[in-house]
């Protein structure tokens, strides 16, 4: 004999309200794990590809695990001390970069400079702080990442949780198919699919996309000769999955730099400018709706607000758990309203009556 729904809801929300409390407690804790767990999602698919070709799941393992080693190594020797010397100059120059601000503010708008006006206290008060404060920033910034993700996180724990959950990801999601109730088994299976095909479709295609621009965007500004082009385009791809942000944010920085690099060579400025242009023509028209789709069914502004929810109360590790949670809730969401269109709280009485006498 089946639960009755209110027992059913209890549980479902004790269950919630315990994920919560372990996520709030024991977020430093998890963080390892959620990224172990994120990038052997990502994989899978590939795994079973490879399983398909007549490997078998170790081998399949074996093989991406070797790839990835290849790849990282790569990054290590090639893209990342490059990437952290121009983020450590583009640090160390930002005084410079403020006085060169006042300067060209003081020739080109001395209005804005009339003693006691509150746009000229805001701007001195602003330069100030970014004279005084940049280097301090920087040491923040890695003494935090160190803390957060330390060396043991990023070289040890990831990699290991990360292979061992995609050796045993197919056994897992039977071992969690099985201990479904069955009298509710189909609408979760059903559910399940949804939301692995909303989170599949955003997550890989998204990150597909970020990959595609972030590249694009370092490539092309280093070819226009931008100082701190790879830095400005490792921004601009990382934060390409907040919708229009990274071409936002990215193309802000670019031409800020580009300004201060090539005042009067408006054609490199102008070289720059188009890089973003083209970069969000592509993104639009092209990389999203091919590699994305337009069924994903997650909502940019969704995304915006569960970002900064989860992301507010649980830091990083919420970050990270607010785009499968997002997708969750946007799956069930859906579900309780086809549910509701298909009850007679929706369609009233007047259809069963009509239903009746037909």
């Amino acid at each position: 004999m089946a639960l009755p729904m209110r027992d059913q809801m209890k549980y479902w929300c004790v269950a919630a309200a315990v994920f919560l409390v372990v996520l709030w407690f024991t977020g430093d804790v998890l963080l390892p794990f959620l990224i172990g767990a994120a990038i052997a999602y990502f994989l899978d698919p590939v795994a079973d590809r490879l399983e398909a070709l007549g490997l078998s799941r170790a081998m399949a393992t074996m093989v991406i695990t070797l790839i990835a080693i290849l790849i990282f190594v790569l990054m290590a020797l090639l893209v990342i001390p490059a990437l952290v010397t121009q983020s450590v100059s583009l640090f160390n120059v930002a005084p410079k970069l403020a006085d060169n601000f006042m300067a060209f503010l003081r020739d080109h708008f001395p209005t804005l400079f009339v003693e006691g006006s509150t746009l000229n206290n805001s701007i001195t008060s602003i330069a100030a702080t970014v004279q005084e404060r940049g280097g301090e920033l920087l040491q923040t910034a890695l003494a935090s990442a160190a803390s957060l993700l330390n060396v043991m996180i990023l070289f040890v724990i990831v990699p290991v949780v990360a292979v061992y959950l995609l050796l045993d990801w197919d056994r897992m999601v039977a071992e969690i198919d099985s201990l479904l109730p069955r009298d509710h088994a189909p609408v979760i299976r059903r559910l399940a699919r949804d939301i692995d095909k909303t989170l599949a479709g955003f997550v890989r295609g998204m990150g597909t996309v970020c990959l595609i621009l972030g590249t694009y965007y370092a490539i092309a500004l280093m070819l226009v000769g931008l100082q701190f082009g790879l830095v400005v385009g490792f921004i601009a791809g990382l934060v390409t999955f907040i919708p229009y942000l990274g071409a936002l944010l990215g193309g802000i920085l670019a031409i800020g730099l580009a300004m201060f690099q090539f005042w009067g060579d408006w054609v490199s400025i102008g070289l720059v400018a188009g890089v973003f242009i083209l970069g969000q023509t592509l993104e639009g028209n092209f990389l999203t709706p091919k590699l994305v789709g337009n069924s994903v069914g997650l909502h940019p502004v969704w995304l915006i607000l569960a970002l900064s929810v989860f992301g507010s109360l649980f830091g990083f590790v919420g970050m990270l758990a607010a785009v499968p949670i997002a997708a969750t809730l946007g799956v069930i969401a859906r579900f309780v309203a086809e549910r509701y269109r298909e009850s007679m709280l929706y369609k009233g009485t007047d259809s069963t009556s009509d239903r009746t006498e037909k």
